[in-house]
């Protein structure tokens, strides 16, 4: 999913989403929760880093 279409589906600026995959700014956490529903993951698989 690009970031366009996910800024477009949490009806957010694509530059904000743009800062959360970079790590500049971080989704609260009902974005996060959000999110996962929406890309059928956990929210443990949105944050695990490595």
């Amino acid at each position: 999913m690009t970031n366009k279409r996910l800024a477009e589906l949490v009806d957010k600026d694509p530059a904000m989403v743009s800062k959360w995959v970079t790590n500049v700014a971080q989704p609260n956490v009902e974005m996060l929760i959000l999110i996962s529903k929406l890309l059928e993951v956990s929210v443990d698989d949105l944050l695990w880093t490595e």
